[in-house]
């Protein structure tokens, strides 16, 4: 059987090369087509994480951690205490690579001539960014960020310090409410003005450091919410039902799922239409295909009637129309995951789209687009390559196999 298996695979191949501008030119087509579905699922991926990640970084974190009621009523009423015991183990230990306690609270910002309203957040700088919420050094504009949780100066989106006619040094004054819904304020001065991907983000959120706004809110150690990250957005679902264990029933654990369902139906939409792009654009390209293998099986039906007379079963013959028709998806595929590579790497340092930032800012997007080349992506392709393109194979394969002999030798 091996034998026989060796003899078909190099007459396949000889058979494949006999029209080689045929060949070459379903080559091209199949490798364009491949290199097509993962450039363009690299692009929806990028777009989607950018969606994601920018979601995460308003929301901010991949798990929350709540009292009852909060996220209705985000209030100091509705603080928790700082994690302790089984809560704060679970997010000292992996999978959890990084968590932030902070204070969020809706409050009033006013400046000399304006008045905004925004939400305002109590935080450590060091947790914040090794969960990535806090603005980049890079995304600080002017100024500085906070230096630690009891830096008691503010930092202000560049887009609500236009709105409010303030800037760097000039003091604001915020006003929010305490436990006992009396009117807490204190005037802060600003410290760095920080600029985000979205403007919408510079004008809804404003830093402080947590121990200057826990004392402002007469709050003493409680915070708002706690915020974790796994450092991937996509598998929540492993680890959260072990912060939900350790919270207990007197705490609310809620995935960015949960908290941004929109989020989470965008990431299924990108997956489906990502799965329907491949299989329609390989549906076209496998018409190629069928004609390709159809026209080898008309220009060779002496041939195959010779075999079948000299006793090649048409078991054998099916198989060998199969291997060529594998050889030239496996050469494709070499070539267009090949290119989609050498296109997409390049690109991964991101695409300048500030063009239509207007549209882009729609969506939940920057103005720089960042292609996302996953190995998934590249090994699904091939998968939907290998399984229709031996499906197409099938049928010119399977007539071959089922021409009588003695009408094939005698067709002129």
């Amino acid at each position: 059987m091996s034998g026989a298996l060796a003899v078909s695979a190099r007459l396949a191949w000889r058979n494949l090369w006999r029209n080689h501008r045929r060949t070459l030119i379903m080559l091209a087509a199949i490798s364009i087509g491949v290199w097509a579905m993962i450039f363009m699922s690299a692009l929806m991926r990028g777009m989607t994480d950018q969606m994601v990640r920018n979601g995460l970084r308003t929301l901010p974190g991949e798990v929350q951690v709540h009292a009852p009621g909060y996220r209705d009523d985000p209030s100091v009423a509705n603080s928790m205490a700082w994690p302790q015991g089984a809560l704060l183990s679970a997010l000292q230990q992996p999978p959890v690579q990084a968590w932030s306690a902070r204070v969020r609270v809706p409050a009033m910002i006013a400046s000399e001539r304006e008045s905004r309203g925004v939400t305002l957040l109590g935080v450590d700088p060091a947790s914040e960014r090794a969960l990535g919420s806090a603005p980049h050094a890079d995304e600080i504009s002017e100024g500085r960020f906070l230096e630690g949780p009891g830096d008691d100066g503010i930092v202000l989106g560049a887009a609500l310090a236009r709105k409010l006619d303030t800037g760097l040094g000039k003091r604001v004054v915020i006003m929010s409410q305490d436990p006992q819904n009396n009117v807490a304020d204190r005037g802060m001065r600003v410290v760095g003005l920080f600029r985000a991907r979205l403007e919408g983000t510079e004008e809804l959120y404003a830093y402080t450091g947590r121990q200057p706004l826990q004392a402002l809110l007469n709050i003493g150690d409680e915070i708002s919410e706690v915020a974790a990250s796994a450092g991937d957005y996509r598998h929540t679902a492993r680890w959260a039902p072990a912060l939900v264990s350790a919270a207990g029933p007197q705490l609310e654990v809620k995935t960015w799922r949960e908290l941004d369902p929109y989020l989470g139906t965008m990431l299924r939409v990108q997956d489906g239409f990502s799965l329907i792009f491949m299989v329609v654009i390989f549906a076209v390209l496998s018409f190629g295909l069928v004609n390709t293998l159809a026209m080898a099986v008309f220009e060779r039906v002496r041939e195959i009637g010779l075999m079948q007379a000299l006793g090649m079963r048409p078991g054998a013959i099916l198989r060998l129309l199969l291997l060529e028709s594998l050889y030239l998806l496996l050469l494709s595929l070499v070539a267009g995951n090949l290119a989609a590579w050498l296109t997409i790497k390049p690109l991964e340092r991101g695409i300048d789209l500030s063009i239509v930032a207007e549209g882009m800012a729609m969506m939940g997007l920057g103005t720089t687009l960042y292609p996302a080349l996953a190995w998934s992506d590249m090994l699904f392709s091939t998968a939907v390559v290998v399984l229709l393109g031996v499906l197409a194979s099938l049928l010119p394969a399977w007539r071959a196999a089922r021409l009588d002999p003695v009408q094939a030798i005698n067709q002129v």
